[in-house]
């Protein structure tokens, strides 16, 4: 059985030494973040192996750890039993169906988009994936999609349209918190504003408490 996702604050992991980045990831759990993707490109396979292995040590009871697009290191890893919970795949990576049946029924899958045609794409596998990211929310130095950023009023029109839940990214900060909860998104990735927050604990919780403002 999936484990129920809490997407509100979803922590995609940037740049930065070993220590830094599972520093990060342990603080903005603290503060209630309650999704962790290892993404830290660029990264070769053994080095994301080995980090996403003590990310998952250090916050995967208490958080849904996912690997950045390679499913090999998310399959070797929930092989050696360690709480690591899925993927995130982009529209290059394997394709949904096989990423599913590879994983199996109980991984986590969530998918790339961006645009209205993508999501409309990606409902094709409405019973494969878990969630869908869209963005750039504006433009952002640490992912280049090439896709026109959607800003606020772009989200409205990727929510009615997506079957999952939609989580906004790029250069999403806290204080975007509020607008981009009351479009209907299910949650906000962030990279830039945890990775190099003084007080992940701190921005995590400012965050989820901007995002439920703009919900009510």
């Amino acid at each position: 059985m999936r484990p129920t996702l809490d997407l509100r604050c979803y922590l995609v992991t940037g740049s930065g030494t070993p220590e830094h980045i599972i520093g990060v990831a342990r603080r903005a759990v603290d503060g209630g973040c309650g999704i962790v993707q290892v993404r830290s490109k660029p990264i070769d396979a053994l080095d994301l192996y080995e980090l996403t292995a003590t990310v998952a040590r250090e916050v995967g009871d208490r958080a849904t750890v996912l690997v950045d697009d390679r499913v090999d290191v998310a399959l070797a890893l929930r092989r050696q039993g360690l709480p690591v919970h899925g993927v995130h795949v982009g529209q290059t990576d394997l394709p949904v169906p096989a990423v599913r049946e590879l994983l199996g029924p109980d991984a986590i899958v969530g998918l790339t988009t961006g645009t209205r045609e993508l999501v409309e794409a990606a409902n094709r596998y409405g019973d494969l994936i878990d969630y869908v990211g869209a963005g750039p929310y504006r433009p952002t130095p640490t992912k280049e999609s090439g896709r026109t950023p959607l800003g606020v009023e772009g989200y409205h029109d990727i929510v009615a349209v997506s079957q999952v839940p939609v989580v906004a990214i790029g250069d999403v900060r806290a204080e975007d918190a509020a607008d981009l909860g009351a479009t209907g998104v299910a949650g906000l990735a962030v990279v830039r504003g945890l990775m190099e927050a003084p007080d992940p604990q701190e921005y995590a919780a400012r965050l989820i408490a901007g995002f439920e403002e703009g919900r009510k």
